[in-house]
């Protein structure tokens, strides 16, 4: 298998060994309180955290995809993108920057005024038809999502009669429209806690191999989710050792970015388990 890369504003990227992206939350009910940054002195600061740590991409968002999130308009989206973009590229002109949006002309403004090199759909091009179209002209690397429904329905859009094959599918269809489009650089993310429910989020990590088959970037986010905590009858605040593990299993099965909140951690996951898969067999 070729090593993967990325081509972020001319420059080929490798994936080997995993890039951690840091989250850079600009909303006011982001689900983990503690990720919500809307100051400029919050901005600056968790910026220089992401960096400083070892993150290698910045996704910022500018509306919560939490579960019943509340419906923003894309001029109040827009705005808290262009305060949050202008600051950054006052103080990190050469920082990577993704741009987390199923809208194709905030994409579109964030990509050509503000020089953002990634575009972050969790939409999957479903809630806006103009956004694959627009990625294909703006010829940046793309995050394909799976998700049904919208931020605020998805949970009630987990039936499956077949899920791994369904979401295998919705990759494969959306795939063959990107590359028709003139689309390079796909990167794959399963959509955890995207209509889906606890269980089925746990047989999407056990099955994360079968993503193999696309031979693209495979992007995991699981950071402090409902999944982990959930599962252990905690909170947000309380799930960073529950994300490492899952962050764990993901690299060694396969994953090729982690997006998450705790980038220092992320790092670390990713150095060892590199070293773990790269270790001299003949010692």
């Amino acid at each position: 298998m070729i090593d993967k890369t990325l081509n972020i504003k001319g420059k080929l990227t490798p994936l080997t060994p995993p890039l951690v992206m840091g989250i850079l939350n600009i909303t006011p009910d982001s689900f983990y309180a503690g990720s919500r940054k809307q100051t400029q002195s919050d901005i600056e600061e968790r910026v220089e955290t992401i960096l400083t740590e070892g993150g290698r991409i910045i996704d910022i968002g500018g509306y919560s995809s939490r579960p019943d999130a509340v419906e923003v308009s894309p001029e109040e989206e827009m705005e808290r993108l262009a305060f949050a973009l202008t600051i950054i590229n006052r103080h990190y002109p050469d920082v990577t920057l993704s741009v987390d949006t199923f809208r194709a002309a905030i994409a579109e403004r964030c990509v050509k005024e503000f020089g953002v090199a990634i575009i972050n759909d969790i939409s999957g091009g479903q809630l806006d038809p103009d956004m694959f179209e627009t990625v294909a002209a703006l010829q940046v690397p793309y995050i394909l999502m799976h998700m049904r429904g919208t931020p605020q329905t998805m949970q009630q859009y987990t039936d499956y009669t077949h899920f791994m094959e369904e979401i295998l599918r919705y990759f494969a269809e959306k795939v063959d429209r990107l590359r028709l489009l003139g689309v390079n650089d796909i990167i794959l993310d399963p959509g955890f806690g995207f209509s889906k429910t606890m269980d089925q989020n746990y047989l999407l990590m056990q099955q994360l191999k079968r993503f193999e088959l696309f031979d693209l970037p495979l992007l995991v986010g699981i950071s402090r989710k409902r999944m982990i905590y959930q599962l252990l009858d905690g909170t947000p605040m309380e799930s960073l050792n529950g994300t490492t593990v899952l962050n764990t299993f993901a690299l060694l099965n396969g994953a090729d970015i982690l997006r998450v909140h705790d980038v220092k951690c992320a790092v670390e996951a990713v150095k060892i388990t590199e070293k773990i898969l790269t270790v001299d067999c003949e010692l």
